[in-house]
């Protein structure tokens, strides 16, 4: 069996948070098992989050951050997200950073669609979302009808061909006792070793 190549992206701004630990603890116990890891955390990464006046015709080159984070991605069989939940979203360089990174001709094809839709050029690779919000799980289900997951599901990961296959939601954070943070940091290690 092929060794799962793992990339592992912590999507929250700050440069302490829930998000990173998550992010660490997952890339450990995965790398302990076996995988291969690569991580990348956004607060570490230079880049203009803005597309500004350019179209997918007339892009801005990107940042060699970007660059590094896409050639991750291509190389990678299972993509990790560890991100926060913010005003019903992601964090504004999060969604900077999808933005600018999956670009026509390498994370999509334009020139070939299906049903008026473009070709994925991302196929074959697996995602797991691990999210940290302050609104009850149920709300999110029943209120909000999961519409991030859905955003992240089918209108990013999937569009790009990365099946979104788990997601596990940690609710409550901001207030989060160190007993519930541990608890959550074991389940994402468990998760890890599952992984890899």
């Amino acid at each position: 069996m092929a060794q799962k190549r793992i990339l592992i992206l912590n999507g929250h701004p700050g440069q302490t948070s829930l998000s990173r630990q998550f992010a660490e603890s997952y890339a450990k116990a995965a790398q302990q098992a076996g995988a291969e890891i690569r991580t990348h955390h956004l607060s570490e990464m230079q880049f203009d989050m803005d597309m500004g006046s350019g179209n997918y015709s007339q892009t801005k080159p990107l940042e060699p951050q970007l660059d590094r984070f896409m050639a991750d991605l291509e190389w990678a069989n299972h993509f990790v997200l560890t991100t926060p939940m913010w005003w019903g979203g992601l964090p504004a360089k999060l969604k900077g950073l999808f933005d600018r990174a999956l670009l026509p001709g390498r994370a999509f094809d334009t020139r070939v669609t299906k049903m008026g839709m473009p070709t994925p050029m991302l196929t074959g690779k697996t995602g797991h979302v691990i999210m940290t919000s302050d609104t009850p799980r149920w709300f999110q289900r029943l209120i909000y009808k999961s519409a991030i997951i859905h955003q992240l599901k089918k209108q990013i990961l999937g569009f790009v061909g990365i099946k979104l296959t788990r997601y596990t939601y940690f609710s409550g954070a901001s207030d989060a006792t160190a007993a519930t943070v541990a608890r959550w940091i074991d389940k994402v290690e468990k998760q890890g070793k599952l992984t890899a």
